[in-house]
């Protein structure tokens, strides 16, 4: 298949790098020019615009950091809209705020161009080994005909709804994440206060109820004061930003991820909105006067 990609980021690099190696054929924009030449030497073609792309693909990835970003790709200046073809189908593999998401697509519509919502979880590990996690909105048929492209840089593909519902989604998944990560930090520092070893009482649990894929991911970095960004803190404010802003749209209530954005915002403020997200047991430690970190 002959497919258009545009942000070749963190994530968009190597997703595009499995799309070549599966032997699709394909054209890509960045503004980062470095991260094109990389995409252009393992077999992509390199071009200008997002208009560029549209211009020779009828199906186009997109993978831009927030709303913002999706709106200019696809409908700003030198965008997707300015030479796609009627017919055409863009593919927003971003987390953005389905609000957002709908009004882009309906824009689009007009324009005689589909959109879905396919936004990934799994992070760069995953993204680089091809097994991310994708939520799909949009048009049944479309996602069923789009199956197999997507399949290619993840492990799963799920059909979620209507378009949004992807994004609706992705920012269930950041909601559990988040207040996960918290729960992790807040047990951790207590035992850590209480004068039990933390590294005993994460063996301890980890098999039981409280064990989650998040305990094991991020428990060990907090042990080790292992910061090194797999999702920055700052990604995860713009997704609470945005769950936040479509649950006041629909009047639901989430007093909980309110709370964890808060002490996200903390963080930022100390200038540590750069390290994963396991550094919410930095306010913890921060307020509890302890650390956790081993002992060498």
């Amino acid at each position: 298949m002959k497919v258009g990609f545009i942000g070749l980021g963190i994530m968009g690099k190597p997703m595009s790098m499995n799309l070549l190696k599966a032997g699709n054929e394909l054209v890509v924009f960045d503004f980062n020019e470095t991260a094109v030449a990389e995409v252009v030497a393992a077999g992509a073609k390199g071009v200008k615009s997002g208009a560029e792309v549209a211009a020779e693909c009828d199906t186009i990835i997109t993978m831009v950091p927030n709303s913002p970003h999706v709106r200019a790709a696809c409908l700003g200046e030198g965008g997707i809209a300015e030479a796609a073809k009627p017919g055409t189908v863009v593919i927003d593999m971003s987390s953005i705020d389905p609000v957002e998401s709908k009004k882009i697509g309906a824009e689009l519509a007009e324009k005689g161009i589909e959109l879905m919502d396919a936004p990934v979880s799994g992070g760069e590990p995953k993204a680089i080994d091809g097994t991310l996690s994708v939520m799909v909105g949009g048009k049944k048929e479309t996602f069923d005909k789009y199956y197999e492209l997507l399949m290619q840089m993840a492990g799963s593909v799920v059909y979620v709804g209507e378009l949004g519902s992807g994004n609706v989604a992705k920012l269930a998944n950041q909601v559990i994440v988040a207040l996960n990560i918290a729960a992790v930090s807040e047990a951790l520092t207590l035992a850590k206060k209480a004068g039990t070893d933390p590294e005993l009482v994460y063996q301890a649990i980890r098999g039981g109820l409280a064990g989650s894929t998040v305990l094991d991911a991020k428990a060990p970095m907090m042990m080790d004061h292992n910061f090194k960004p797999g999702f920055r803190i700052e990604l995860h404010i713009k997704d609470l930003n945005n769950a936040l802003n479509a649950a006041h749209a629909v009047n639901a209530s989430l007093p909980l991820t309110a709370e964890i954005m808060e002490i996200m915002q903390s963080l930022k403020a100390d200038g540590n909105e750069k390290d994963d997200h396991s550094a919410i047991v930095k306010y913890y430690e921060k307020v509890s006067n302890v650390s956790i970190e081993r002992e060498n």
